[in-house]
């Protein structure tokens, strides 16, 4: 009859010889690895319980939207109508008394202007 050689190893707690692919001590008991598994329960739940309740659709703007091409032609035609229309009245009576601050700041406005979105808000 053929013996077979069972490999052993020592248990870490009471040094005793048990079988190398023993959990738990056959003669302390104590428990001397974490059990190994192939599949590990992983339970992975990424359901999106999140509604939006915000009902503003201009979320990070403030003031009141203004047409960009009305306020363009307001620009190029009245030198200081768009302050008036952006309801900035201190500055349309300054562009109003300075020719849009001696036309540079007309210039600037205009161009200022072809870059905004449409609408902008002010």
């Amino acid at each position: 009859m053929e013996e077979t050689q069972v490999k052993t190893k020592f248990c870490k707690y009471c040094g005793e010889k048990i079988p190398e692919d023993a959990i738990i001590c056959t003669k302390c008991g104590r428990q001397i690895e974490q059990m190994k598994t192939d599949n590990p329960n992983i339970v992975i739940n990424n359901t999106n319980t999140n509604t939006n309740v915000n009902k503003n659709t201009t979320v990070g703007y403030t003031g009141k939207p203004k047409n960009k091409w009305v306020s363009l032609l307001l620009c190029i035609f009245t030198i200081c109508g768009h302050k008036f229309y952006e309801g900035k009245i201190g500055m349309g009576i300054v562009y109003l008394l300075t020719g849009g601050l001696f036309g540079i700041g007309w210039i600037i406005d205009i161009i200022s202007l072809l870059f905004k979105p449409n609408p902008y808000y002010v």
